[in-house]
């Protein structure tokens, strides 16, 4: 059976409409407790949420879904997605539910939902909920005496406050360092600047005023721009722009140069191989993930294992393979020693380590190697259209990867979150990677409606 409902990052759409809807949102409540309803204890959830105006609906109608089946309801209200990993683990719950869209615009949300401990579920488990959903989500009703009953919990984000701040050195603080913070307008706004503040930095803060409409909007992991601009303007030590539920982070040094996800995979592999805290012999990337880090860290003697597109799935790479730092070049980096999901803030806590220990600016500390040229354009597609199916677009892909001749890749993949298909091509030759990119987007555009 195939997943169709679920994404490669839970359920995603336009809010109010399929799949986004009360109706639906409640029956993923209902069929996911009842397939964590295991043994006679009081089961628990714990559903957090970012700052989108649709994240009311969407919790009430989760709410109504779990407490029908019987579980207990901890509502944390907005706090950061590896926030509900750490407090599922915590509270020892034996689910929990981000309300969110990651980086997407206000008006699209989405549900990730978690296991009891604390990480995302396989895609076995999305399908026996959705196959709960087709059939038979009536038999895990209780009755009157045994519902559930739901909570609010008021001191979520001190709790995660000081979860984030145990993973940064304890022989270490960030006294004197300037550090500009974009919150995206989402679910990290008030924790991120606060776990900074306390580490000792002089913070400056963007996208901390959310208002329900304005999550990831010109700000964030997505559009750094601003954040870059700010580090420049107030002359900072470090950028740092997290997505609207905090759960990817993009970097900037003193300069306003980004720092992605595969420069922070590089530094941090460095530092953990010099004291023996990197396991694994390596890290976890994706198929996106750039060639200039794996020659990097070829030259240290430590592999890169690439995974597919998605955190859960570099998530299970790493726990095959024994690492225990993985990631994606968009910014999801997945440190298990502390979360077992990617973490923005904690990330960036271990490059601010790093550039406390070691005294140099993040320009010098920060850029390891040199990326080969690597360009990435989405294509928007009419739902019910396949253009990956269309003969033209894959005979425009074929004779593409022989133009490159071995010298570059090709990736070529359906989005799993929104209708896009993402078209990624790297090379020695900027010139011939931006060409082959042009014409595989047009041969797509051609047949996208």
């Amino acid at each position: 059976m195939t997943r169709k409902l679920f994404g490669t990052d839970g359920v995603r759409g336009p809010a109010n409409s399929y799949p986004i809807t009360p109706e639906v949102v409640m029956k993923v409540g209902m069929a996911a407790g009842r397939l964590f309803t295991r043994g006679e204890h009081r089961h628990r959830v714990v559903i957090g949420k970012d700052t989108r105006l649709s994240g009311y609906m969407i919790e009430s109608a989760l709410v109504a879904g779990f407490t029908s089946v019987g579980m207990d309801v901890f509502q944390f209200g907005p706090v950061p997605t590896p926030a509900v990993a750490m407090l599922t683990r915590s509270l020892r719950a034996d689910m929990g539910v981000m309300i969110s869209a990651s980086h997407n615009p206000f008006h699209d949300n989405g549900l990730k939902l978690f296991g009891p401990d604390g990480q995302k579920l396989s895609d076995e488990a999305e399908r026996q909920i959705e196959a709960y959903m087709e059939n038979g989500i009536e038999k895990g009703l209780v009755p009157p005496a045994r519902l559930g009953r739901a909570k609010r919990v008021d001191d979520s984000q001190a709790r995660y406050i000081e979860f984030a701040k145990r993973t940064f050195p304890r022989n270490l603080r960030l006294d004197g360092m300037r550090i500009v913070i974009d919150c995206a307008n989402g679910a990290a706004y008030k924790v991120a600047p606060a776990v900074l503040w306390e580490l000792g930095a002089e913070v400056f803060t963007l996208g901390d005023k959310p208002d329900g409409f304005n999550i990831n909007q010109d700000c964030g992991s997505t559009s750094p721009a601003a954040m870059s601009a700010k580090v420049r303007e107030m002359r900072a030590d470090f950028g740092i722009a997290l997505d609207g539920d905090a759960d990817r982070v993009v970097m900037a040094d003193e300069r306003g140069r980004i720092i992605d996800g595969d420069q922070i995979l590089a530094l941090i592999a460095r530092s953990w191989s010099a004291t023996g805290d990197l396991k694994g012999g390596g890290v976890v990337g994706t198929v996106m993930s750039n060639m200039g880090l794996e020659q990097y860290l070829k030259g240290m003697n430590l592999k890169l294992a690439r995974a597919a597109v998605g955190d859960r799935y570099v998530l299970e790479q790493m726990k095959k393979g024994g690492f225990n730092l993985g990631g994606e070049q968009s910014g999801h980096i997945i440190l298990s020693d502390f979360v077992s999901t990617g973490d923005g803030l904690i990330s960036a806590l271990q490059v601010l380590a790093v550039l406390a220990e070691g005294g140099k600016p993040a320009s010098e500390a920060a850029h390891l190697y040199e990326p080969f040229p690597q360009i990435l354009e989405n294509v928007r597609f009419a739902r019910d259209a396949s253009p990956l199916e269309n003969e033209k677009v894959t005979s425009q892909i074929k004779a593409c990867e022989q133009r490159l001749n071995g010298s570059g890749r090709i990736i070529v993949r359906k989005s799993g979150t929104e209708p896009v298909i993402r078209v990624m091509a790297e090379g020695q030759d900027e010139g011939e990677v931006r060409a082959v990119v042009r014409d595989i987007v047009d041969s797509i555009r051609a047949v996208a409606v």
